[in-house]
C-alpha cells in the first residue's frame, strides 16, 4: 500500500520555526491543558509564529518522503503523527509530500531507495529497525538530508552501521546528512506509572506491550519505576504482543485479548505501549469500565470515542518534533548524530496530555507528585529508569 500526497505547494497560514538544536516539539493547538492542569505538566505553549510569507522566505522549499514501519499508516499513533510531522514541514516549506507505507521489514532498503531515485531532498525513516538500511542510505546519498525517528545512530570508523553496538564512530563526522531522532520515553513512562498507581483501586495495573525494541521498553521500565514510587507493593502486569513488529503493534484483537487477561487479574489500570495493538487495550479497558492510558500521543482525541476512559497519555511530541527537524533541513540548522529530545528540551518534547474527561481523578496531591517528577527529570536528580533498568532483553 502507498499513500501519496503530492502538490503541497500551498503553505499553512502560520509556520512554526524550531531549530532542531533548540530541542524539538512544539505542542499542537489541541494539546492544550485544561484549567485544572498546572502548567508545568502540560505540553508548553508554542513560540511566536512568523507570517506565512515571512517563514516561506526563509526555507528552501523540500520534496519530503516519509518511509514508514510496518503497519499502518492510520494507527493512530507512532507512523501517523510522524508522517503528519513531515507532511507539515514540506507545506510550511512550500515543498511536497509522499509516503511509502512499509509491508515488510525486508522492504526497507527498497523503500528508501524508491525516495533515493526520486530526487527527494529529506527521506524520513520510522522506527528503531529501519535504522540500519537509514544509515547505508544516507552514506550513499550525501546530498539527500535523512531523519531517522527513534534511531540512535551507530556507526563504526568508516560510518557504516555497527551491529556489535560499539559505536566507535562519530555519527555526526561521518554522516553529516542524517539525524537520528531519539525520545526519552522512560520520562512520560514513569509520569504515567505514578498517575496509575495513584488512581489504581486494586492495587494491580498493567502494561501491555508490541515488541522489545528499545522505545517500548524504556515506557515500559519508566512506567513501573515511577509507580513504584508511590507505591513499592504494586503489582505491575506486562506482556508484550509478539516477537514479529509487523504483528507486535498491528493487532488488536490480541492487544484486547492480553488486557482482558490483565482486568481479570485485577488490573484496574492499563498503559497500552503497542501502536494499533493497544487500540483493542484500550477497548477492553474501556468496555470494563476502567481506566486506560494511550501512548505517544493524546489518544483521548485520537481515539475520541475512548476518551471517557483514557486518563491521560504518555507523549513524545512526534508530530512537531519532526515537523522541526525536517524543516531544519530547509533553514541551514540541521543537526547531525543522534539528537535527544527529552522533559529539558525546549519546549518540553515528553509529557502527559491533559486528562480531559478524567480531570476529576487527579487530585492536587497527585499533581504536585507529577510536578516533582518531571521538575527532577528536567534538573537530573530523577532517574526514570532506576531502581530497575531500561534494558531490552538481549543486552
Amino acid at each position: 500500500m502507498r499513500q501519496r500526497s503530492l502538490g503541497l505547494t500551498v503553505f499553512a497560514g502560520l509556520a512554526i520555526i524550531v531549530s532542531a538544536c533548540g530541542g524539538g516539539a512544539t505542542p499542537s493547538p489541541s494539546a492544550s491543558a485544561p484549567a485544572s492542569q498546572p502548567p508545568v505538566s502540560a505540553p508548553a505553549s508554542a513560540p511566536a509564529s512568523a507570517p506565512a510569507s515571512q517563514a516561506a522566505a526563509s526555507f528552501k522549499p523540500l520534496k519530503v518522503g516519509v518511509v514508514t514501519d510496518v503497519g499502518q499508516l492510520e494507527d493512530k499513533s507512532f507512523n501517523q503523527s510522524s508522517n503528519e510531522g513531515a507532511e507539515a514541514a514540506a507545506t510550511t516549506t512550500g515543498g511536497t509530500h509522499d509516503v511509502i507505507v512499509t509491508q515488510s521489514i525486508s522492504d526497507y532498503g527498497a523503500n528508501i531507495q524508491q525516495f533515493v531515485d526520486q530526487d527527494f531532498d529529506v527521506i524520513v525513516t520510522v522506527g528503531f529497525l529501519i535504522g540500519t538500511d537509514t544509515a547505508k542510505a544516507a552514506k550513499a546519498n550525501p546530498n539527500i538530508t535523512f531523519v531517522g525517528v527513534d534511531q540512535g545512530v551507530c556507526v563504526d570508523e568508516k560510518g557504516d552501521p555497527d551491529a556489535t553496538f560499539a559505536c566507535k564512530g562519530d555519527a555526526a563526522t561521518l554522516l553529516p546528512n542524517y539525524q537520528g531522532i531519539v525520545f526519552a520515553e522512560m520520562q512520560p513512562g514513569y509520569l504515567a506509572g505514578i498517575v496509575a498507581a495513584s488512581i489504581t483501586q486494586s492495587g494491580t495495573i498493567g502494561a501491555v506491550g508490541g515488541t522489545n525494541v528499545p522505545a517500548v521498553v524504556n515506557y515500559w521500565r519508566g512506567y513501573e519505576n515511577g509507580a513504584k514510587s508511590i507505591k513499592p507493593d504494586i503489582k505491575v502486569l506486562y506482556q508484550e504482543t509478539d516477537p514479529d513488529p509487523a504483528k507486535g503493534f498491528n493487532d488488536p484483537t490480541k492487544g484486547r485479548a492480553i488486557a482482558e487477561q490483565f482486568l481479570s487479574q485485577n488490573a484496574d489500570v492499563i498503559f497500552q505501549i503497542a501502536g494499533l495493538t493497544g487500540q483493542g487495550v484500550l477497548e477492553a479497558v474501556c468496555d470494563a469500565q476502567k481506566h486506560g492510558i494511550g501512548v505517544d500521543v493524546d489518544q483521548a482525541i485520537s481515539l475520541p470515542n475512548l476518551a471517557p476512559c483514557i486518563v491521560t497519555s504518555a507523549e513524545k511530541k512526534l508530530k512537531d518534533t519532526v515537523q522541526a527537524v525536517v524543516q531544519s533541513a530547509g533553514n541551514g540548522t540541521f543537526k547531525a548524530g543522534t539528537v535527544a529530545y527529552n522533559a529539558a528540551s525546549t519546549p518540553p518534547a515528553i509529557g502527559l496530555a491533559p486528562y480531559h474527561d478524567n480531570a476529576a481523578l487527579i487530585t492536587p496531591d497527585i499533581q504536585s507528585k507529577i510536578d516533582a517528577a518531571l521538575q527532577g527529570m528536567v534538573d537530573g536528580s530523577l532517574d526514570p529508569c532506576a531502581p530497575t533498568k531500561c534494558t531490552v532483553s538481549g543486552n
